[in-house]
């Protein structure tokens, strides 16, 4: 037909190329050329008798009933895309026995296969409110009296059925979209979003001459999904090239099972305007794939011969070789088959050498189709085995009433803004699957907007835009999308995490300062060691207990200090190990308590010194109300209000078990919960209250005259202990998980140590290292103390006093 040469041209092609392929073929008709003859039916009745005519006469000549000329004796003929052509060809065809191949309309199977698999498609996918819409014929009208109590028996509703128009002539189109523009303005506004579409591509270029047309009359766009049967193509006319065609983006077909013959799209590469010289559709479609004519024109410009088809818009012209186009390249390889049979049968057909050629024109062309051969087109045996070199691309069977037998592709049509158009298999309908199991999807169909929000982003609703389109927003901190296009991000139960890709959720791990970790045996070794020095000490401070520099230190204190600073050094083992109730309860308690103990120790020994001092002055009458229960009383006295402070914390708010989910994205940690952040650190607090003012008590007493005055090395203690715990205070807020309880168990460790260290170490030095220079004879230096003279006590009667007290 007039404007429509160029999707002919798909059908042109795969004929000319499978004739090109057989002629080249040594094994399937050797020594014989095949030649075609091409007319055009125009689409009318007319036309398609006269080009029948022209096809079964010899020398151009109206002569069917004659042979005049064996060179243009017609053995088959390949009937027209579409089946009322090929109906009217089978009124001569039939009266002359001439076999008649109907082009594809006989290579596609039973159409009630095919409802049948879009109803299980429409079933798949929930579409249960759907539009029907066919071409205004007989086959039309079958197609609708069939699909409606279909659809109705599959819980289907459709929402309207539309009947379109047949048409012979451009002008036709236009006339009637202006005259039933109300139906067309019904069915656009109809709520149902799918449309099944059953007709002939002539039937397509009315719905896109509608869709064209809607902007300019202040019609919405049609953004439905189209469901299409195999005969459709969504080729356009070429005054329909520039037309946008993203209304069929997304688009779903039936198409008949087929494959890219090898070397086809070579073969298109080739074509050239050289080729128009000797045929006219190549001239008509050039002109209107590129625009451009042979001949000088006002309307067009002049072809230069450079251009490619390779170039030419996806919705105009494709490379590939169109399911129809297959068919008629399938056609012809079965004339093929019939004629090479007929010629290998010689005792049936006697080949003839005419001008020395081989030749089989004088082949009765009725008995190519019914004779004897097991070649027979119509019977149920044109099996064709692709394993033979005879070139044809598939196995092809038929049934017993000439049916094809072979399944649907499922096609979603992918349409670019550019133009191009990309056919996609997202599914096949297999005729000879169980019931229920024929129709199988391998992927959604595509007919979006923008690409997928992938796993680890969710959709984000673009402004003024159709909520179909949207930006993918990454998921925040914490939360996961595992699914493509998930409208919000979720977040992972608290005993999970995201992993990197936020795409899933991962166990946590729990996380607590264990005795099996590195950490912890390195912490539990010293705290151990550490306890050990200090039983240690307190051993030699007993074996040693009645020399003077064991005296001068006050022995029943310096016991307490010592047997304190040894069960600090086992407290930490309270903070080693999964947090249990008992010992969330007891670690902080017993660590305040052992420590304020050994501070007020420290205490009693320093301001025993000084009032010792005091004491020792001749005419002082501290002497007399100084007893052997001061430093005791000192010590119970401090540690007595630390211990207060404790139970005040357990009645009001006790430390408990429990666990952080927040602080460690990957880990649960297993901690002890203060209760109250005040009381604690009103503990610590008074800890550093007693730690102040012994410092301060010592620093005051470092300068008094005696060699065995400690006051210096309790300074530098409290110096040390002062130290540690400033630094613990930042440590401990900023430290997160099992490394807030090694930094107050290194807390503890290391003050403990300056406590032992500072205090005991040089008196052990000296115990231990130099005994020389401790008294070897303490009694009699006690006897000088009554007649000590003078204010300047010397250290033996330090010692003395001190020991009394």
């Amino acid at each position: 037909a007039p404007g429509s040469f160029h999707f002919n041209t798909y059908h042109v092609l795969a004929l000319a190329f499978a004739v090109k392929e057989i002629n080249e073929n040594p094994q399937i008709l050797p020594n014989i050329s095949l030649g075609f003859h091409i007319l055009n039916s125009y689409y009318t009745a007319r036309m398609t008798f006269k080009a029948t005519l022209n096809l079964l006469s010899t020398q151009h000549r109206f002569v069917p009933n004659f042979k005049c000329h064996t060179h243009s004796n017609v053995i088959a003929l390949i009937g027209g895309c579409f089946s009322e052509t090929s109906a009217n060809m089978a009124i001569f065809s039939a009266t002359h026995k001439t076999p008649q191949v109907r082009g594809y309309m006989c290579l596609v199977p039973r159409e009630a296969q095919q409802y049948m698999g879009v109803m299980q498609m429409l079933q798949h996918f929930g579409w249960t409110w759907i539009g029907l819409l066919a071409v205004n014929d007989d086959r039309g009208n079958k197609f609708l009296q069939t699909m409606v109590p279909m659809l109705s028996q599959h819980g289907i509703c459709d929402a309207f059925t539309f009947k379109i128009p047949k048409w012979d002539y451009v002008d036709e189109i236009i006339d009637y979209t202006l005259n039933n523009w109300d139906s067309y303005e019904n069915i656009i506004k109809s709520k149902a979003n799918v449309f099944f579409v059953y007709g002939e591509p002539p039937s397509f270029q009315i719905l896109r001459l509608l869709l064209f047309s809607a902007p300019f009359l202040d019609l919405p766009p049609m953004n439905k999904l189209w469901v299409i049967t195999s005969h459709w193509d969504f080729a356009s006319f070429s005054f329909q090239r520039n037309w946008d065609m993203q209304t069929f983006h997304g688009s779903i077909s039936f198409t008949v099972h087929s494959d890219q013959p090898f070397r086809f799209q070579k073969f298109v590469q080739t074509i050239n305007l050289s080729w128009a010289k000797g045929d006219g559709f190549i001239k008509d479609f050039w002109q209107q794939a590129f625009n451009c004519s042979q001949e000088k024109s006002e309307m067009y410009e002049t072809c230069t011969g450079d251009e490619k088809l390779e170039t030419v818009p996806g919705s105009f012209f494709e490379m590939n070789m169109t399911g129809h186009s297959y068919n008629v390249y399938n056609a012809v390889y079965a004339v093929a088959h019939a004629l090479h049979a007929a010629y290998e049968s010689g005792s049936k057909h006697r080949r003839s050498l005419e001008r020395g050629r081989l030749a089989i024109q004088n082949v009765q062309p009725w008995k190519v189709i019914w004779g004897k051969n097991p070649f027979q087109i119509n019977s149920p045996y044109l099996d064709i085995d692709p394993t033979t070199t005879l070139g044809w691309i598939q196995l092809v069977h038929f049934n017993e009433n000439a049916e094809l037998v072979a399944g649907f592709d499922v096609t979603n049509w992918l349409i670019h803004p550019n133009g191009s158009v990309v056919r996609v298999k997202v599914g096949r309908l297999d005729l000879q699957g169980s019931s229920g199991n024929k129709l199988s999807i391998n992927s959604l169909p595509l007919s979006v907007c923008n690409d997928n929000c992938y796993p680890g982003s969710s959709r984000k609703k673009k402004d003024t835009e159709p909520f179909c389109c949207y930006d993918c927003a990454a998921c925040p901190k914490g939360m996961i999308s595992h699914k493509n296009d998930m409208d919000a991000c979720v977040k992972c139960p608290e005993d999970q995490y995201p992993n990197n890709e936020q795409t899933q959720c991962i166990l946590r791990d729990l996380s607590y300062l264990s005795y099996g970790e590195s950490l912890g045996i390195v912490l539990t070794f010293l705290a151990i060691c550490f306890s050990s020095s200090t039983a240690l000490v307190l051993g030699i401070f007993l074996k040693h207990k009645d020399t003077p520099i064991v005296k001068a230190n006050n022995r029943s204190i310096t016991y307490i200090l010592l047997s304190s600073l040894l069960l600090c050094f086992l407290c930490p083992l309270l903070f080693i190990g999964q947090p249990g109730k008992v010992t969330c309860l007891l670690r902080q308690m017993v660590f305040g308590i052992i420590f304020s103990v050994a501070l007020s120790s420290i205490l009693a020994k320093t301001i025993t010194v000084v009032l010792a001092f005091v004491a020792t002055k001749p005419g002082s009458s501290m002497r007399k109300r100084m007893g052997k229960g001061l430093g005791n009383s000192i010590s119970l006295s401090g540690s007595l209000i630390e211990a207060v402070l404790c139970m005040l914390w357990l009645s009001i708010t006790p430390p408990f078990p429990d666990v952080d989910v927040h602080s460690l994205d990957d880990q649960i940690i297993l901690e002890c919960n203060e209760g109250s952040a005040p009381m604690f650190y009103c503990v610590l607090g008074y800890l550093g209250i007693l730690a102040i003012v012994s410092f301060i008590v010592a620093f005051l007493a470092r300068k008094l005259p005696d060699s065995f005055n400690e006051a210096k090395f309790i300074t530098f203690s409290m110096l040390v202990f002062c130290s540690v715990w400033l630094s613990f205070v930042p440590a401990y807020l900023s430290t997160k998980g099992k490394y807030v309880v090694a930094v107050e168990i290194f807390a503890i460790l290391s003050s403990s140590t300056g406590l032992l260290g500072c205090i005991f170490g040089p008196k052990c030095y000296i115990i231990v290292v130099r005994p020389e220079r401790i008294s070897k004879d303490p009694w009699w230096e006690h006897q000088k103390i009554l007649n000590c003279p003078g204010t300047n006590c010397n250290s033996q009667v330090l010692v003395s006093f001190l020991d009394q007290i």
